[in-house]
C-alpha cells in the first residue's frame, strides 16, 4: 500500500464518456485536496479532449493505463462494470486506492477479485453510490439508520433512458440496455436500504414490463423492504422515492442536488480512509455484497 504524507491526493481518471465528463473530472479538477493526474480513455481523441479540458495529461492503450497508475496514488473509475472490474484489481495491486463506480462489476467472480487484489495490497475504496455521500440524503440515511422500529420500506427508481424522444447521454450507454435498471439504479436503493435496515437475509425477485424488476427483501433487522426498478418506463412513469415506516412514523428520502458535489464527498471520503486507514462502510467490499444480491435477483428474474 502507499502510504502518503499529508499533500494533495493524485488521482487518474479512467474513462471520457458521460459521466467523467459531466461528474468525475470536474470535481476531482476543482477538489483543493486533489491534484487530477491525467485521463485514460480507449479513444485517444477523447482522453485528449477530456484532458485538455481540466489541464492534465493524456493516456491511451496498455502502455498508458500503466503510465497513470504510476502517475497517481488513487485512480477513480468511470467505466462499464465488467470493464471497470478487471482494471480496477490492476490498479489495486499495484497499490493504487480506488474510486469505484457502483456496480463493483455484474458477476460476483469479478467483484471478488476487485476485493481481493485490495485487501491483499490494503488499499482504500470508495464505491460512488451517489445517495450514500449527496449532503442532503446522507444526513437522512443516517439519522433514520440511527432509529429502531422500522418495520417495512419501499423504494421506487423508475426511469424513462430507453423511451421514444429520450435525450439522455446515458441511453447510449450498451451495458445498461443490457442489464436494465436492476444493475444500473438497483445499487442506489440498496445503498440507502441495507444501512437503515440491515443486511439482506432473504431475496425474492420477479420481472415486470419492459426492464421492471421488483424485489421483495428481509433484512437482519426484521423489518421487509419492497423495491422497483427501471429505465424502461414511458416518460409519464418516472420517479424516485424511498419511504420507511416504523415506530417513529413515515418519512420519505429528500431530494438531493446533482451528482458532482456527491462525488466530491466521495473524494473526500477516499482522503480520509486514505490517511487514516479506516475503511468506509460503502467500500469495495460494500460493492461486493450489493453485487451478490444483483446476481441473485437476476438470476431469480431471468433476464
Amino acid at each position: 500500500m502507499t502510504t502518503l504524507p499529508a499533500t494533495p491526493l493524485r488521482i487518474g481518471l479512467v474513462g471520457t464518456g458521460p459521466w467523467a465528463r459531466n461528474t468525475q473530472a470536474p470535481a476531482l479538477a476543482a477538489h483543493p485536496g486533489v491534484v487530477l493526474s491525467g485521463v485514460w480513455g480507449r479513444r485517444p481523441e477523447a482522453a485528449q479532449e477530456l484532458a485538455d479540458a481540466h489541464a492534465t495529461g493524456a493516456y491511451t492503450g496498455e502502455a498508458g493505463i500503466d503510465e497513470l497508475f504510476a502517475a497517481s496514488d488513487a485512480v477513480a473509475f468511470a467505466l462499464p462494470p465488467d470493464v471497470q472490474a478487471p482494471l480496477a484489481a490492476r490498479a489495486a495491486a499495484t497499490g493504487r486506492h480506488l474510486l469505484l463506480d457502483k456496480p463493483v462489476a455484474t458477476t460476483v467472480a469479478g467483484a471478488r477479485e476487485v476485493v481481493r487484489a485490495a485487501e491483499q495490497t490494503g488499499v482504500a475504496s470508495i464505491v460512488f453510490c451517489t445517495l450514500r455521500f449527496a449532503a442532503e440524503t446522507s444526513a437522512w440515511i443516517a439519522e433514520q439508520a440511527a432509529l429502531e422500529g422500522w418495520f417495512t420500506a419501499r423504494a421506487e427508481w423508475i426511469g424513462a433512458l430507453f423511451a421514444p424522444g429520450a435525450t439522455s447521454e446515458y441511453a447510449a450507454s450498451p451495458w445498461r440496455r443490457d442489464k436494465g435498471g436492476l444493475w444500473d439504479v438497483g445499487p442506489h436503493a440498496l445503498s440507502v436500504l441495507i444501512p437503515v435496515l440491515g443486511d439482506v437475509t432473504a431475496l425474492t425477485a420477479a420481472r415486470g414490463p419492459s426492464d421492471t424488476t421488483h424485489l421483495i427483501l428481509r433484512h437482519t433487522s426484521g423489518a421487509s423492504s419492497t423495491v422497483t426498478l427501471a429505465l424502461g418506463a414511458p416518460v409519464g412513469a418516472v420517479g424516485t422515492e424511498i419511504e420507511l415506516r416504523g415506530e417513529e412514523g413515515t418519512v420519505t428520502m429528500p431530494r438531493w442536488d446533482g451528482a458532482v458535489g456527491a462525488f466530491r464527498a466521495a473524494v473526500d471520503a477516499l482522503i480520509h480512509s486514505v490517511r487514516t486507514g479506516d475503511p468506509h462502510p460503502c467500500d469495495v467490499r460494500f460493492g461486493l455484497r450489493l453485487t451478490e444480491l444483483l446476481a441473485e435477483a437476476e438470476k431469480q428474474a431471468g433476464s
